[in-house]
């Protein structure tokens, strides 16, 4: 007698060490970024990742232990969680905040709802949103980089120098003063630990793409939107074309596009899906820099989109012949 049919949530993985080997490499083309921030901020962003990665760990082991369910920490996916959450964080955020993120993350957004593959949202940027709003005064304040003119320390720790982001003065309408394009590439720039350089995260980007652990259908959909967009509708007075470069490689769009709208879990699996999920990120992101209170919006347009995934999904499978799109939606007691 053939085996009974197993149904599951994405990823749908048939390989036991799949999940691993996929974690493990989006952890590789995380390091590429870390070593820069722990250059440009010193040890302390290395030590605020730590303690974030280590609260992921343990909050998923002890959760999973007290409801007696199978220990799931050796997939890699609580390492990835807390190292995303720290990128997403200023270096000058209290350890006590990175542990609050962290039990926000791995039990109320991922194992709360069944564990990796059944969340609905990005746990990491869920967490990021929870700290924004709760703490608002921990999570505002980026540190200016270091440039080592005397050499790296491992025993220094960065000036506790407030500066504003690139991205502040685009809310303006305005190119910023004291940061050119390619400060923007290479992190010398004040902000999140993970989003300070737009050239390291792309190479980390490019890593996955040659592993095949992600398409680059979400990216290039996302970031083509914003560029799109910030270019046609610019400031006036300011070049269109700067306009559009300085946003896109400002705040956390880079980390964003490139390893958060790329879930698999809170991603869209079918190729039009994604296609019009990175556009919807695109357009959202625009909206909410142009028109909100916060510069910064990539964090809450992925999440948006994440609620719609199910949509998106069912808009991008084949239609039968004659069937309009988003037919599904205009049915009678549906």
């Amino acid at each position: 007698m053939d085996a009974p049919l197993t149904v599951s949530s994405s990823p749908h993985i048939h390989d036991e060490e799949s999940i691993r080997s996929i974690m493990t490499d989006v952890c590789i083309a995380l390091l590429f970024p870390l070593a820069l921030g722990t250059y440009y901020f010193e040890m302390k962003a290395l030590y605020l990742t730590l303690v974030s990665v280590l609260s992921c760990v343990v909050f998923e082991f002890l959760y999973r232990k007290a409801l007696k369910k199978t220990n799931t920490i050796r997939d890699m996916s609580a390492v990835v969680t807390g190292m995303l959450l720290a990128f997403t964080l200023p270096v000058s955020t209290p350890y006590w905040v990175v542990v609050v993120g962290a039990f926000f993350a791995i039990v109320v957004v991922k194992q709360l709802y069944g564990g990796l593959g059944k969340n609905f949202m990005n746990p990491a940027l869920a967490a990021r949103a929870f700290l924004v709003v709760s703490f608002p005064a921990y999570t505002g304040i980026f540190t200016e980089p270091t440039f080592h003119e005397d050499g790296f320390s491992f025993f220094s720790t960065p000036d506790a120098i407030s500066a504003a982001t690139p991205l502040a003065s685009l809310k303006q309408g305005v190119l910023p003063e004291n940061y050119d394009l390619q400060n923007l590439l290479f992190g010398e720039i004040p902000g999140c630990i993970g989003e300070v350089s737009a050239l390291i995260l792309i190479i980390g980007g490019l890593w996955l793409l040659a592993r095949r652990v992600i398409t680059p259908r979400v990216p290039v959909s996302y970031l083509g939107t914003v560029a799109l967009l910030t270019f046609v509708f610019s400031p006036a007075g300011v070049d269109s074309l700067q306009f559009m470069l300085y946003s896109i490689l400002s705040g956390g769009l880079m980390l964003g596009a490139i390893f958060m709208a790329t879930d698999y879990t809170t991603c869209p699996v079918t190729k039009r899906g994604q296609i019009l999920y990175g556009i919807g990120c695109g357009l959202l992101t625009v909206f909410i820099r142009y028109f909100g209170k916060m510069p910064e919006s990539v964090c809450f347009s992925i999440l948006i989109m994440n609620t719609l995934v199910w949509m998106l999904d069912k808009a991008g499978r084949a239609r039968r012949f004659g069937v309009r799109p988003f037919a599904f939606l205009f049915k009678k007691g549906g």
